[in-house]
């Protein structure tokens, strides 16, 4: 049993998941969850989908008897996060990702940054899963992150799919006052709250329900 049952980080049919809305959300109330949140891939979403989308997890949320918030992962690219201006007053939060191949760490890193300067940006998405692929950033790079996150109010992610952030990034998080999440990632129903390992490193690095964005439905 999760001591924070929430999962904000999860895919639908609405982009590249495999289940629609309603089973999601109801696997989330099946686990005991008590927030769910549907962050479809941003480039998937354009126009009246986006629309569709939206209505669709407001009108769930009514139904269902835990806290169900529209999201959406956006792209982040050199120009910025691929993400209609009209959608993001209109959404509840905005995780923003690298999900391009890059050459080394320190693209990555900029990559971040360009995300984190972005007002609109919320949670920063499964930060490091490309860094054994590219290499590691150094630690005046990983610091720079973290003090661009600090200054700007923006939170992290922790990933059970991917498992990072490692333990000691959470852990000077918390230090600094930086906001988390937990996230699944899931493309299917039967992945909803599979939110066990980041729970745990969270714990691990002294977290507690104040140091959680959502930390009020909780």
């Amino acid at each position: 049993m999760l001591e924070f049952p929430h999962d904000v980080h999860t895919h639908t049919i609405y982009s590249d998941g495999i289940g629609d809305v309603g089973e999601m959300v109801a696997e989330a109330e099946r686990r005991g969850l008590k927030l769910l949140g549907i962050s479809d891939h941003s480039h998937y979403l354009t126009g009246k989908a986006m629309r569709r989308y939206i209505r669709e997890i407001r009108e769930w949320g009514t139904e269902s008897g835990i806290a169900v918030l529209a999201g959406i992962e956006a792209n982040i690219l050199p120009s910025g996060i691929d993400l209609p201006l009209y959608a993001s007053s209109e959404l509840d939060y905005i995780i923003a990702s690298v999900h391009e191949w890059l050459e080394g760490p320190s693209q990555y890193i900029e990559l971040v940054k360009t995300a984190l300067l972005d007002d609109d940006v919320d949670v920063i998405g499964h930060f490091g899963a490309n860094f054994p692929y590219i290499g590691f950033p150094s630690a005046e790079e990983i610091n720079e992150v973290l003090e661009l996150a600090e200054a700007k109010g923006k939170a992290f992610e922790i990933s059970s799919r991917y498992r990072v952030p490692e333990v000691n990034f959470v852990r000077e998080c918390i230090r600094r006052g930086i906001k988390l999440v937990f996230a699944s990632d899931a493309h299917r129903p039967r992945d909803v709250g599979n939110v066990s390992w980041s729970e745990r490193v969270f714990k691990k690095a002294g977290g507690s329900k104040e140091d959680l964005l959502f930390g009020e439905f909780l």
